[in-house]
């Protein structure tokens, strides 16, 4: 990085925004000075200034909650730096996902435009199931059942969006495979594949 591009403020700081990787989601807000951000490329974690404390601190240093960062823009004007991370627990020192958890303006969830975000919130889901067990769970009802029964319901599904393919109907197609991309994900997460794992693998084959 070609630090001579970083417009610090008058403190020697900028401000630098974290969003996680997998889904995109906006972590948190925090400061950066030369050195903190040196040292962020350097260990390939971040490191930021805390102005409170009049210190440098590793995020994750006490809690465990690091993060890995994978990316270091910056933006037009070059007095902000956007990281993608890679965030290992929650990134709020109160247990939140997220700092910015505090509504002010909110939309009803069914009206914000789905992300590729999605898929890693359903293995998610998948995970804590097997985790957290709930009775009715159709999840654990597959996840009990073993692979003979996903595998079969992997078929199944593959099956009926090739037959919503041949009628070409875009509703049947996109609910049909909905459907199969979930049941894809139960057998992953019962192989130990990951949807990163995944994505490696289709970006190998670029």
């Amino acid at each position: 990085m070609d630090m001579s591009r970083i417009r610090f403020d008058e403190k020697g700081l900028v401000p630098a925004v974290a969003q996680d990787a997998k889904t995109g989601r906006v972590l948190m807000l925090a400061y950066m000075n030369a050195q903190s951000l040196q040292m962020t490329i350097d260990s390939g974690y971040a490191t930021y200034f805390s102005r409170s404390r009049n210190q440098l601190w590793r995020k994750g240093e006490t809690s465990g909650h690091t993060q890995r960062v994978l990316e270091i823009r910056y933006d037009c004007d070059g007095d902000a730096l956007l990281l993608t991370v890679e965030q290992k627990g929650p990134a709020c020192h109160t247990g939140e996902i997220s700092c910015f958890h505090n509504p002010v303006l909110t939309a009803d969830e069914e009206d914000l435009p789905p992300t590729s975000g999605v898929v890693q919130q359903v293995y998610d889901v998948i995970c804590d199931r097997k985790e957290h067990p709930r009775e009715g769970s159709y999840t654990n009802y597959l996840l009990d059942k073993g692979v003979e029964k996903i595998c079969k319901k992997v078929g199944e599904e593959a099956s009926e969006t090739i037959i919503a393919a041949m009628k070409r109907s875009k509703p049947e197609v996109c609910y049909e495979a909905a459907d199969l991309v979930y049941h894809l994900l139960v057998l992953l997460f019962e192989q130990g594949v990951t949807p990163d794992d995944l994505w490696a693998e289709l970006a190998r084959r670029r």
